[in-house]
């Protein structure tokens, strides 16, 4: 065996790895910029009682700004990128549009994005269908909303960036 063929199998999950890493980090801001952070319980625009970076899931409590990114950081990776990982697979080759979907789900949940138009065309190798259909997801309690239709063109913009370039 080669050099070569010893080391492909190792720089294989290692190259997946650093681009997985890196949709964390591009999709974490960009949820912080769109969801904002109250540090006290409120309800969001469809009436859901709500804390720090749109969290619906921890104690309705007042939070610090450190631990309001802590549950943010926690949240991203375990309940969002890699469930949405499992449903798109070849996202992990697509930091952007990975980065992207992490952003959608975060919003939509992760069954609604297993389950949308987005992540159908995605598997169906339709990498700019998938990014357009984000534009879709304008709506909350049955009407557009002007702040959800630029968060999905924001994250479109970010999804159509070609994978192997910088946003």
């Amino acid at each position: 065996m080669t050099q070569t063929a010893k080391r492909t199998p190792l720089a294989a999950p290692a190259l997946a790895g650093s681009l997985i890493g890196a949709a964390l980090a591009l999709a974490t801001p960009l949820i912080m910029q769109w969801e904002g952070r109250r540090n006290d319980p409120y309800r969001d625009i469809v009436g859901v009682l709500t804390v720090c970076h749109g969290e619906t899931r921890a104690p309705m409590r007042h939070y610090s700004d450190a631990e309001c990114a802590a549950l943010l950081a926690a949240r991203v990776e375990t309940d969002y990128g890699r469930p949405i990982l499992a449903c798109v697979p070849a996202l992990a080759r697509r930091p952007h549009a990975y980065a992207a979907a992490i952003s959608l789900s975060y919003n939509i949940g992760v069954a609604g994005f297993c389950r949308s138009s987005a992540a159908r065309a995605f598997r169906a190798g339709d990498w700019t269908g998938g990014c357009n259909a984000f534009l879709r997801w304008n709506r909350a309690g049955g009407r557009e909303v002007r702040g959800l239709a630029r968060r999905r063109a924001a994250e479109r913009r970010l999804c159509l960036v070609p994978a192997g370039t910088s946003a």
